[in-house]
């Protein structure tokens, strides 16, 4: 039997899945890695870290499996961020990451020079702070010498790969994420990289995510505890491998991922997007064709699991492993709409619908009477109704799925899945699946490798565990929480701007920053 590693590259650990060619996961990996936010609204990483990461991390799954044979390697990551190689081959400078928001006025700028409805058209979205067409512009116009530097500009996963193989290349679903990308044809903008001064030369070969993109060197096989020459596929960027890790492939299924951010995600057999530029419409892991969905729509939020986060760590103080899971208990004990109590989840701007990054979160109507339940009760409805706002808009835009395949760290919540099925008023079925973005990794090597159909490898792999109906008599209530909702970022929004404004460093009492670490 043939056996597979998949890897992702997420925004805080690196995630390995062994996967045997029936599906079966043998063998569970993670490491953490840091963040550095050398100044407000800054993210970035060390992909050095990735590296050791990532050997950890596959050390771990394989650790399980003494003597095991891996047939094909598939990758996936966090979209979206910037990594720039010198010709040969060292870092310019630490990664910038999805999360980083000091790009938003180039993202106004690259807007306001293509034009949204043109933008749409061409990219399948609009461009955000974070995106790399948007750092790139930072980096050009605040970091010149760093931006000319660079020889090559990749994707986190790729130069992951660039370190397993040699190679550099990349796929059509993460270069969508890029604002580079000509998401029709699959191929670089030249109308998309003028605007940022680039050169198709420093971008990487794109080829299809089953694709093999090379072999495991003997020095990267030493570091990961593997045999040299294994095939290693492009892969993709994480939302499209998890639509296939969940075995969504057809538009009738909806993905509601809660891990950080959160996605709403449905397949398209064609590309329609949304020329006010609110959602985004991507390249799948698929190539385009009869029962293969090449696109999907998404819209995307920045804070779900990252707002229980920060409530765990900062609000709280809490410690150990169960942790949520004494959160999501207080929870319960509370009631819906967490007695008066509203949490805006903005605590790192928002992308759809706003595509603002200077929007900022808050509680409101807090008073004396609130109780630990009632806030993480909040945080939790506040994150999953930015994620229905997000889906209004691919609901207008005619998506109407008749089901949710709940993933990610929010989906291991019966709390969470419930309130999720009361808001969006469909049933929602929890992903049995660890880790649907690894596991989409490990599907992309099997179908690369096998030559197996990836459509056919995904509904057999996919497993589903308890499904949650919406509450009729709820729904009402969440109906009107969600207006009250909408209209109080309406109210905060010259706040938030305000208030950043106001937190940036004047050049007066900027303090030498330190030195940032290289790769």
């Amino acid at each position: 039997m043939a056996t597979y590693l998949g890897i992702d590259l997420g925004t805080s650990s690196v995630k390995a899945l062994v996967v045997e060619d029936d599906g079966r996961v043998r063998g569970v990996g993670s490491a953490e890695f840091p963040t550095d936010h050398p100044q407000p609204g800054w993210a970035e990483q060390n992909p050095d870290d990735w590296w050791s990461a990532a050997a950890a991390a596959v050390r771990q799954a394989t650790g399980w499996l003494p003597g095991i044979t891996i047939d094909a390697i598939g990758l996936t990551g966090q979209m979206h961020g910037t990594v720039m190689l010198t010709e040969s081959g060292q870092y310019v400078a630490p990664a910038i990451i999805w999360s980083d928001t000091r790009s938003w006025r180039q993202a106004q700028a690259m807007t306001g020079e293509i034009g949204i409805a043109k933008l749409a058209e061409i990219a399948g979205s609009p461009v955000a702070a974070g995106f790399q067409a948007a750092t790139l512009s930072w980096l050009r116009q605040e970091r010149a010498s760093l931006f000319w530097r660079a020889h090559k500009v990749l994707l986190p996963k790729d130069d992951l790969r660039r370190r397993l193989t040699g190679e550099t290349a990349t796929d059509p679903g993460d270069a969508s994420g890029t604002l580079l990308l000509d998401v029709r044809w699959r191929t670089w903008s030249p109308d998309l990289m003028k605007v940022v001064d680039l050169d198709a030369g420093r971008l990487p070969t794109i080829l299809p995510s089953n694709a093999r993109a090379g072999t495991l060197t003997a020095s990267a096989a030493e570091a990961f505890g593997l045999q040299a020459g294994i095939p290693v596929m492009t892969g993709t960027g994480d939302a499209a491998a998890g639509l296939l890790g969940a075995g969504i492939v057809d538009p009738a299924t909806m993905l509601l991922s809660i891990s950080t951010g959160a996605q709403v995600m449905v397949p398209a057999p064609h590309v329609k997007p949304d020329p006010e530029g609110r959602t985004h419409t991507f390249c799948s892991a698929l190539e385009p064709g009869p029962g293969r969905p090449g696109w999907y729509t998404m819209g995307a939020t920045l804070a779900a699991g990252m707002g229980l986060r920060w409530l765990r760590d900062e609000a709280l103080a809490l410690g150990g492993t169960d942790a949520y899971e004494r959160m999501t208990g207080w929870a319960s004990e509370s009631i819906p709409g967490a007695r008066g109590l509203l949490f805006l989840p903005y605590l790192a701007g928002e992308r759809t619908p706003y595509m603002d990054a200077r929007l900022r979160g808050a509680f409101l109507g807090l008073g004396g009477h609130h109780q630990r339940g009632d806030l993480v009760r909040a945080v939790i409805e506040g994150s999953t109704m930015a994620a229905l706002d997000a889906f209004e808009v691919l609901r207008a835009q005619g998506a109407a799925p008749t089901k949710i395949v709940m993933a990610g760290g929010g989906a291991k919540s019966p709390l969470w899945r419930q309130i999720a099925a009361d808001m969006f008023g469909l049933p929602v079925h929890a992903l049995a699946t660890a880790d649907q973005a690894a596991m989409g990794a490990a599907l992309l090597a099997a179908s690369g490798a096998s030559g197996a159909d990836p459509v056919t490898l995904a509904q057999s792999w996919a497993a589903y565990g308890a499904v949650q109906e919406p509450n009729t008599a709820i729904a009402p209530r969440y109906a009107e929480l969600f207006q009250i909702f909408r209209k109080a970022r309406a109210a905060t929004t010259e706040t938030s701007h305000d208030l950043v404004a106001f937190n940036e460093p004047r050049w007066e009492a900027v303090k030498p920053s330190r030195p940032s670490r290289r790769g």
